[in-house]
């Protein structure tokens, strides 16, 4: 019997298992491919002011407390992992290649201002003096300077060792089903049928949680919200994040490692559609070239399709379940890697008090259902 069973191995379950660990919980984590879901396809923006969008006023302040833990996060991980965690903080540039796109581009940044965010408009001639490789047919754009990055496999690297050193016992099988005594969970069963008791059950399994036998009907309201992404390698061509709309339509170019690139994403509502298309690579490519025209001479070296967990309001499920016993990591769409550090610490601070803090609790599930969850009941 363990305090805590963790299902899920991409960097949100990793990182809610380590985080519990080092406040005395027992843990063990479930997964038969840590960090192969949305995980591997994240380009590990860290980038809530450039994501601010209407109406989403609580999710912005969840991100922007994340973002403030990010320094910290990475120095503690890094230290107790020995792994390098690249944290790039060059900012954000969004720019765009026509009238319409720098309409859109001002109507963000009248936002950002009535929300006090700091963002400031760039000619292209500033854009290109940031991002030289930049077209010559970039319109203007927008420089978020708080808005950075992260590289997503070496943070998911460094979780591994520092969940291990911290004591976690990471179990490389699938959680083939939610453990169910008594109208609580208190443990899950791997498809082997070796049955793996707990306290507690953290459901961090991205857009596969509401798929999990055993989870209430309705209760973790997440659908798969597909990504199409690429990765190329070569020269350097940037410095720094740049976000464009391209005739209205949105792609990113990240930087990370020694010439590294990646070029996304899609966003798809096809169901558990795995495939990558054509038609996805053409665009994203037809694109980037668009605003980084030596982004043709890279070499394609990897394109992937994975799937975000979504929600209703696209923001994530944090905290109690109706079904006791059972606490939720997920749901968190776009944003998994920049909620990381925010998601483990409130997580593993109810694992540990069963007291949630307050900047999560606007993101139970209850927001859905009217209906709160308990933690505190042992497991029967």
């Amino acid at each position: 019997m363990t305090d805590v069973v963790v299902a899920g191995g991409g960097v949100i379950g990793l990182a809610v298992a380590w985080r519990a660990a080092l406040t005395g919980l027992s843990v063990a984590l479930v997964d038969d491919a840590p960090g192969d879901g949305a995980s591997r396809a994240a380009a590990g923006m860290l980038a809530p002011v450039t994501e601010a969008a209407y109406g989403e006023h609580q999710l912005l302040a969840l991100s922007r407390a994340s973002l403030e833990r990010w320094p910290s996060f990475a120095a503690e991980l890094q230290e107790a992992s020995g792994c390098p965690v690249p944290l790039s903080t060059a900012g954000t540039l969004l720019v765009g290649v026509d009238a319409d796109d720098l309409v859109a581009i001002g109507e963000l940044h009248a936002y950002q201002r009535e929300l006090g965010l700091a963002a400031d408009r760039l000619t292209p001639r500033e854009c290109r003096r940031r991002e030289p490789s930049l077209s010559t047919r970039i319109r203007g754009g927008l420089v978020v300077p708080g808005d950075h990055s992260v590289d997503p496999r070496a943070l998911h690297a460094a979780l591994v060792v520092a969940a291990a050193v911290a004591g976690v016992h990471t179990v490389p099988a699938r959680a083939a089903e939610l453990v169910v005594q008594a109208g609580r969970a208190c443990g899950v069963e791997l498809a082997d049928g070796t049955q793996l008791p707990a306290d507690t059950v953290v459901l961090a399994m991205g857009a596969d949680s509401s798929r999990l036998p055993g989870v209430p009907a309705g209760a973790v309201p997440v659908r798969p919200v597909k990504g199409q992404i690429l990765r190329l390698r070569g020269a350097p061509v940037l410095a720094g994040t740049v976000r464009a709309l391209v005739r209205g339509r949105a792609v990113y170019l990240v930087p990370y490692g020694v010439g590294w690139l990646a070029v996304g994403a899609t966003v798809e509502e096809l169901g558990y559609d795995a495939r990558v298309t054509a038609g996805a690579v053409l665009d994203l490519l037809r694109d980037a070239a668009e605003v980084v025209p030596a982004s043709t001479e890279l070499e394609l070296v990897e394109t992937l399709a994975r799937f975000r967990p979504g929600t209703p309001d696209n923001a994530p499920l944090l905290g109690p379940c109706v079904l006791p016993g059972l606490v939720l990591a997920t749901g968190h769409h776009r944003n998994g890697v920049l909620l990381t550090p925010v998601t483990a610490d409130v997580t593993a601070t109810l694992l540990a008090t069963g007291v949630l803090p307050e900047v999560a609790a606007p993101f139970t599930a209850a927001r859905f259902s009217g209906v709160t969850g308990d933690l505190v009941a042992p497991c029967s």
